[in-house]
């Protein structure tokens, strides 16, 4: 039987959207398996289901780790990372979007590795190929036979198939055929490439290490290793890394980028840079058009822990209410309360989060959370506040109503799961049973991202599909299945 395991994920947070994962490179360090778990490490926000590192070394060639759980428990036993020698490596944190939901298998771990004629190469992939199924059926006739479920997968046979005569003319090739949004990170023998797709849906960074070169999701994976950020991989761009140097080149056509604008929101670290801007002052930012765009009386600003933290800071700031840590989050909630007894279970949000009591009771209180999904965690928070004797409760959201599901590397709950798409916000302030519930606008969330003039409807800066049910690539295999487009207005 193929080994499996239940989505670890903590059963209070299924009220997130979630980053599909997170990838790592170096190559020109010596023992680079250990880089890369440190990177990995400062990526497990990204993926906390599983991972992998593979490496290579001449006198013993592809070495591969691929293991459920957190990096922590994985990658830092002598023995384990003894089996990953080499100067090169490349690594993968997993939460799944595609594939078997909840019930993932060891052959759905990336990175995945394949044996081609010029030898062999291992694929780390970032984001979602929206037509995988259209490609997987036509592959299949074709003779493809797959191992997993991972529309990584796919990449790996299309370039099985190309007549090109090295592995980066491979990768162009089979990209070629993909739609959706990627940031891969691949090796070879002897090269470390990256490569992202012509939009520049997901992240991808270049680092500079000793003599080395580093690509990671995130800037806070280069500080955790020391590494110097030179730059982003630019949309489309395959970047080639060798120990002599780096080769730049762009495959695709050309496009007006639409990075997704909900790395900003929540999905980065708030100590990482994106598009030369800090996540966290962002975020900060964010804080301050709620505050400009829906002031409220009350007597105390309390984040939602820890993604609400930086827009409660920039709301109080703003409002010049006090600031204040209502509400308590425990760190050492994890696995272990995967699956406890029913009536453990039952309480909830209280396994991770707790209320500062004697600050709250009496008082009106602003709780600023990132977003709100299915709405289930912030009826507990809101519930919790209430017992502990506050007076009034107002919910401010760092980000605007989530009406449509992400196709590009985010697990999000089918649209009628949605609450923002089936409640208009006053339903939801009622739903919620909230003293009052304001959304940051579109153009207030692109104020905040460096846009001064907000969003320009006709050619809009980033992928904010999940707010405006615009996608900038189609989702194919969704079509197929009957999901229906935004109608044109």
């Amino acid at each position: 039987m193929p080994q499996e395991i239940t989505n670890p994920a903590h059963p209070f947070d299924d009220d997130k959207l979630r980053e599909e994962c997170g990838v790592f490179g170096v190559i020109g360090v010596t023992d680079a398996a250990q880089f890369v778990a440190l990177g990995l490490h400062a990526l497990q926000h990204r993926g906390q289901e599983a991972g992998g590192i593979v490496t290579y070394a001449p006198e013993v060639g592809f070495a591969s780790v691929r293991r459920f759980g957190y990096v922590r428990d994985n990658f830092t036993k002598a023995d384990v990372m003894a089996g990953l020698p080499g100067t090169l490596g490349i690594g993968h944190v997993r939460y799944s979007t595609s594939g078997s939901k909840g019930q993932t298998q060891i052959r759905d771990v990336q990175p995945l590795f394949a044996e081609f004629a010029m030898g062999g190469c291992a694929i780390a992939h970032n984001g979602n190929i929206t037509n995988a199924e259209q490609l997987r059926r036509e592959l299949i006739e074709r003779g493809s036979i797959f191992q997993s479920s991972s529309d990584t997968e796919c990449i790996i046979h299309l370039m099985a198939r190309s007549i090109q005569k090295n592995i980066p003319e491979r990768i162009k090739d089979a990209l070629r055929r993909v739609e959706g949004a990627f940031s891969i990170i691949a090796q070879t023998r002897s090269k470390l490439i990256g490569v992202r797709d012509p939009l520049g849906v997901r992240p991808l960074m270049l680092g500079r290490v000793g003599d080395g070169w580093v690509l990671a999701s995130e800037t806070c994976a280069l500080d955790i290793i020391g590494a110097e950020f030179l730059r982003e991989v630019e949309p489309g761009e395959m970047v080639i890394c060798t120990e002599a140097g780096i080769e730049s080149v762009f495959p695709f056509q050309r496009r007006k980028p639409r990075f997704c604008v909900f790395e900003h929101v929540y999905f980065s670290r708030p100590d990482s840079v994106i598009g030369g801007h800090s996540v966290y002052e962002t975020r900060r930012r964010i804080g301050v058009e709620l505050a400009l765009e829906a002031p409220v009386e009350a007597d105390l600003v309390c984040p939602v822990p820890d993604s609400g933290t930086p827009a409660a800071i920039g709301f109080s700031q703003e409002s010049g209410i006090p600031y204040a840590m209502g509400i308590i989050r425990n760190q050492y909630v994890g696995r272990t309360f995967i699956e406890p007894a029913e009536h453990i279970r039952n309480m909830g949000v209280r396994l991770k989060l707790n209320v500062n009591r004697a600050l709250i009771k009496g008082k009106r209180i602003v709780l600023v959370d990132d977003s709100v999904v299915r709405g289930t965690t912030s009826q507990k928070i809101k519930e919790m506040i209430i017992d502990a004797g506050a007076k009034e409760v107002h919910f401010r959201i760092a980000s605007p109503p989530t009406q449509w599901p992400c196709f590009y590397g985010v697990d999000t709950p089918e649209r009628d799961k949605l609450l923002a798409s089936t409640m208009s916000p006053d339903q939801m302030r009622k739903h919620l049973g909230v003293d009052s519930l304001a959304f940051v606008s579109l153009d207030g969330l692109y104020r905040a991202c460096g846009e001064e003039t907000g969003r320009d409807d006709k050619q809009p800066q980033y992928c904010d599909a999940c707010f405006s049910g615009e996608y900038p690539v189609r989702p194919a295999d969704m079509i197929d299945k009957g999901f229906e487009l935004k109608a044109a207005e």
